[in-house]
């Protein structure tokens, strides 16, 4: 679709610029009219964006992140707030998206609410970006009359979940790293460093001890067959990735992942936390119980807790209470279904909720620091194990050779 730059007096008469999409110049101005605006100037122009090229191409280079569609659900709920139109609000953040793919899709939105559609619905025909949390919330807020509020705390929502993950990376950031020095080094020392030196000992023609004939078999594998561990890499994650497609091995490999002995622990309270805070923020914006389960259930991160969230579906669908079913499924925390049940008796379950996710978002960085603790002197354990015993291996028939010419 064309885009035409215009020249205009608002309600105000003030004169105001901007880009519109339209078919033609006359549509361009009549789009204008409909948001009471007079333009006295109105031309085509080369920036012109279409869904169809802006994305396609924009996005080989740069990716839509969640923190980009949080800064727009941010700015859109002050416009919001300060009193503009919907579509004029849309206007102002595409004009000040600049370059970024996301300004096509944008575009996209408010061409459909120009046209009568609700944001929600506008909204929903572009999954990939905007999920079901966030279309069900917009759809709350706007039969609520409350959109900017909703807009509001989805963007909080967004930015704490985000801050949780950015820890937890940068905490990740230096084991990571060390891992990767570490299989680096060491598969430099096999490939190129053993092969060299074992010249010598195949050239003497003398016994060599088990460990160095063990690290002279590595070295070979290492230098011949190093393709063979790339591919057997490649196929474990290719067959995982096609387990976990499948609902019987994805739910028998998340409780393989919650009883690992330090790792499970912290990937059953980050999905507490996320349970916990979505449904918080659902329920305090509106959409109903139900609902709300349903749209938690898939984005938890964890089958043996979706699981325990379908029960608990099915049972408040039957007039029974959350907690209950949640506290018989074993998965959940005794705190956590407790503080559930005192929020339905109470009828304050969106703050014990938000107490809940607040609560466990402290526990995760906690968890989080002590992994790191405990995983740097393992690394340094195990790193300097390998190494002493590729320099032992090497040692050793370097003093047998001494003590026979002795």
């Amino acid at each position: 679709m064309p885009a035409y730059a215009y020249k205009a007096f608002d309600r105000e008469g003030k004169t105001v610029a901007g880009v519109i999409d339209a078919d033609s110049i006359r549509d361009a101005r009549a789009r204008l009219r409909l948001e009471q605006i007079s333009a006295f100037d109105v031309r085509e122009t080369e920036k012109g964006i279409s869904l169809s090229t802006a994305v396609t191409v924009r996005t080989l280079f740069r990716r839509i992140g969640a923190r980009d569609i949080s800064v727009v659900t941010r700015q859109l709920a002050t416009l919001l707030r300060a009193g503009l139109p919907l579509v004029r609000s849309l206007q102002a953040i595409e004009e000040q998206l600049g370059d970024s793919p996301l300004r096509a899709y944008i575009i996209d939105v408010r061409e459909d609410v120009n046209k009568g559609m609700s944001l929600a619905d506008a909204l929903s025909r572009h999954p990939r970006l905007f999920s079901d949390l966030y279309v069900n919330m917009v759809r709350a807020g706007e039969s609520a009359g409350a959109l900017d509020s909703i807009l509001e705390r989805i963007a909080t929502f967004s930015e704490k979940t985000l801050a949780l993950q950015n820890k937890v990376r940068s905490a990740m950031v230096y084991p990571a790293f060390m891992s990767v020095i570490a299989v680096v080094a060491v598969g430099f020392l096999l490939a190129f460093v053993v092969p060299t030196i074992s010249k010598i000992f195949v050239e003497s023609k003398q016994a060599l001890p088990a460990p160095t004939l063990a690290l002279l078999a590595a070295s070979r594998f290492m230098k011949g067959a190093w393709w063979v561990i790339l591919l057997a890499a490649g196929g474990i994650v290719v067959g995982l990735r096609r387990l976990a497609r499948r609902k019987g091995p994805r739910l028998l490999l998340d409780r393989l992942k919650l009883r690992l002995p330090v790792a499970g622990p912290l990937i059953r309270k980050m999905a507490v936390s996320r349970f916990a805070r979505t449904l918080a923020i659902l329920t305090a914006s509106g959409v109903p119980i139900l609902k709300a389960m349903r749209i938690v259930r898939g984005i938890v991160g964890s089958e043996v807790l979706a699981a325990a969230i379908d029960e608990a579906t099915e049972a408040v669908g039957g007039g029974r209470s959350i907690a209950e079913p949640l506290a018989a499924s074993g998965v959940f925390p005794p705190i956590v279904t407790h503080m559930i049940a005192v929020g339905e008796t109470s009828g304050k379950l969106e703050e014990m909720l938000q107490n809940v996710a607040d609560a466990y978002d402290n526990e995760v960085e906690s968890a989080v620091v002590a992994l790191v603790s405990l995983l740097e002197p393992v690394m340094i354990i195990v790193m300097g194990a390998v190494v002493a015993f590729i320099v032992v291996a090497i040692l050793l028939p370097i003093f047998e050779m001494n003590q026979l010419v002795q």
